[in-house]
């Protein structure tokens, strides 16, 4: 059974994640302090909120330099939504420096009539780069999204799958050496997003 440590800094949709997980058969395990990771073979870094409150909360817990060291160290990494955006360095929506994990910026989605935000609903995927999440050959689905920000990497190769927004396509989902994120919700993405969970779940597994 693969034991996956689900970071608790106050700021996640944790239940859905954790019955997602548990529902694949992986064994999910609560993390509040760098000491619990000791048994873990992958985390799930989940979020929803503000990007500034969410890394006050991984910086007063401890967790940010230890996230640092488990992915300098090539060990797997999964962000979720909000999750996702404090991989990067920084975000539109505050002054806190992420967890730098993949170099670039959140940028705030532009205003554009017609389109409100937050962007919420489903949206079907569109394919960019291949990866572990999004592997050749397979659908990439519709999943549910809610976000008034996305992820400009600078490195446009780690962009796995991308969604359209008003006149742009924007980034849905990234992979780069053993992180990869969603900006959706894969938990509340139904059959797609649980075969999503499913392949990252299989990766884990095989690894060395």
């Amino acid at each position: 059974m693969t034991r996956i440590g689900l970071i608790d800094y106050g700021m996640g949709n944790l239940h859905s994640v954790q019955r997602a997980f548990e529902r694949l058969g992986a064994e999910v395990i609560g993390v509040q302090a760098p000491e619990q990771m000791t048994d873990c073979q992958a985390l799930v870094l989940p979020g929803v909120g503000a990007f500034d409150p969410a890394m006050e909360r991984l910086q007063a817990s401890g967790l940010v330099p230890a996230i640092q060291a488990w992915c300098s160290a090539a060990r797997p990494l999964l962000g979720i939504c909000l999750g996702l955006q404090l991989l990067f360095e920084s975000s539109d929506e505050g002054e806190a420096r992420g967890l730098g994990l993949l170099k670039g910026h959140i940028a705030a989605l532009p205003r554009v009539s017609g389109y409100p935000i937050p962007h919420m609903g489903w949206e079907p995927l569109q394919r960019v780069h291949p990866s572990p999440l999004f592997p050749e050959g397979e659908e990439a689905g519709w999943v549910y999204f809610v976000h008034s920000f996305a992820a400009e990497p600078q490195d446009p190769h780690c962009v796995t799958t991308s969604v359209r927004f008003a006149d742009r396509q924007v980034t849905a989902a990234v992979w780069s050496g053993s992180v990869g994120a969603c900006q959706f919700h894969p938990e509340k993405s139904g059959v797609a997003g649980e075969q999503i969970l499913r392949r990252w779940l299989r990766w884990v597994e095989q690894r060395p």
